[in-house]
């Protein structure tokens, strides 16, 4: 069974990366992103796929499965997160004791598949024999943003150590018995959870009772109250650091955790001059930039080292050596109340896509498409007026007790607090632009009265 972890946002890779669309499910490398990698990779190794996220990234998920044409797998819902010590915890107790587990992060890179099986074959022997098996990485620079871990004999473990400083990363480099840890892990699902039961029991104890209380199926939801119950702690502290039965395996695999812009920079395609490759940058005398944008012309001229990174709707520019402060960017967005570090211009939902194309004070205009056969929830707004126009498709209206078909060139026109749906009974997207005006048009003005996807009113969602 590959459990795969979906929960990180990604907040050093903003403003890519954004809580509703965290690094993992952005196609960085082509057409597939990180997230898309680690199935593609795993499939081969692995029988099964369990797939812990929160309800959001569930729905980006199963599109990006679709891609693949794969469907099968189950998932376990968690309305907040705890860390990784629960999400694996609450993967392993719907399973077999002696079940084989590989954990892996969504958002990682791994570019040498063959090594990678191979690490993996010599875990298994470890695991098989009741061990807890994790993977370090020999590292090739002082690296801060990583945590550690300290080899001893073979296969043991002396100690894990948290992100150091640089001279302590420097030190560790030259003492090389030191390895970055991948954040990889295999073991047997019993195995596991005996020893959570015996490091960190009040974490074991809270999982139990909220997987008991979970709805079961190939979807399982764990219910609000019951996560909150459940310490916040990482497999790393709750279990490894404390248990006698870790082993480590070394890792030559081409690794990366893609954990800031200098991490990205370096695994692009680049020009004879270092920058990223892109098709909006022009250059003139500039050399190891990191650029990404994809929709505005990007001009550099004599500038070196820099990250510029154009989304739409925010601008961040950097030297590259500053990359792990992006996050304390996020913090003071979030502290703000602004939205940026939440979503995109545009956002993806359950039913398909909105953008947002323009807003002032007072009102809001959005592009909305709608995948055939899906629909909005039933809804209402307190402080908002819409006005929709169909662009393509034929949109199933309802307004209060009148359902019509609204078609291209068409509009309607729903006053505030009158309940309303859209959907596409088509086979044919439903796009659609439509108009806000109001005194309030934030993204949680909304009652949802019934909903096809089961999602419940939150700050910052839309439809």
């Amino acid at each position: 069974m590959n459990v795969i972890l979906c929960g990180g946002s990604g907040t050093r890779l903003w403003p890519v990366s954004r809580a509703l669309m965290p690094k993992q499910f952005v196609k960085l490398f082509g057409e597939r992103s990180l997230f898309q990698l680690t199935v593609s990779r795993n499939a081969a190794l692995c029988d099964r796929q369990c797939i812990v996220s929160n309800a959001e990234q569930y729905f980006l998920a199963v599109d990006q499965l679709h891609e693949l044409d794969q469907t099968s797998g189950s998932y376990v819902l968690e309305p907040v997160g705890r860390n990784t010590a629960p999400a694996i915890a609450l993967a392993c107790l719907a399973l077999a004791a002696d079940e084989l587990v590989l954990v892996t992060p969504s958002d990682h890179l791994v570019k040498d598949q063959r090594h990678y099986q191979q690490v993996l074959d010599k875990g298994q022997e470890l695991a098989r024999n009741g061990y807890l098996v994790t993977f370090g990485v020999q590292p090739t620079y002082a690296e801060t943003g990583f945590g550690y871990i300290e080899s001893g004999e073979g296969f043991t473990v002396k100690a894990f150590h948290e992100k150091p400083d640089l001279a302590t990363a420097e030190e560790y480099l030259e003492k090389g018995s030191y390895y970055w840890n991948s954040g990889i892990f295999l073991f047997k699902a019993g195995v596991f959870l005996d020893e959570l039961r015996s490091h960190s029991p009040k974490i074991h104890d809270a999982c139990v009772k909220a997987f008991k209380n979970g709805i079961h199926g190939e979807i399982m939801r764990i219910r609000h109250e019951d996560m909150l119950d459940i310490p916040d702690d990482s497999i790393d502290c709750a279990v490894l650091e404390k248990s006698d039965r870790v082993r480590m395996v070394s890792a030559a695999m081409g690794w990366s955790d893609v954990g800031n812009f200098a991490a990205l920079h370096d695994e692009l395609p680049k020009d004879e001059h270092g920058n990223t490759l892109n098709d909006c940058h022009i250059s003139v005398g500039s050399r190891n930039n990191f650029i990404y944008g994809r929709e505005r012309k990007i001009a550099t001229i004599d500038v070196e080292n820099l990250i510029i990174v154009d989304t739409g709707d925010a601008l961040l520019v950097s030297r590259k050596s500053s990359s792990q402060k992006v996050s304390q960017i996020v913090d003071r967005l979030r502290a703000q109340g602004n939205g940026l570090h939440n979503i995109h211009l545009t956002g993806h939902r359950p039913w398909g896509t909105f953008t947002v194309l323009e807003e002032a004070r007072g009102y809001k205009i959005k592009k909305i498409e709608v995948k055939p056969g899906k629909r909005l929830s039933l809804q209402k707004h307190f402080h908002r007026n819409e006005h929709w126009i169909v662009v393509s498709g034929t949109a199933t209206v309802t307004v209060g007790d009148e359902v019509r078909l609204v078609r291209p060139n068409e509009s309607t026109y729903i006053k505030m607090g009158e309940i309303h749906r859209l959907s596409n009974e088509g086979r044919i997207p439903v796009v659609l632009i439509e108009a806000q005006v109001g005194e309030y048009i934030g993204e949680d003005d909304i009652v949802r009265l019934d909903d096809d996807f089961e999602r419940t009113v939150a700050p910052s969602e839309s439809s």
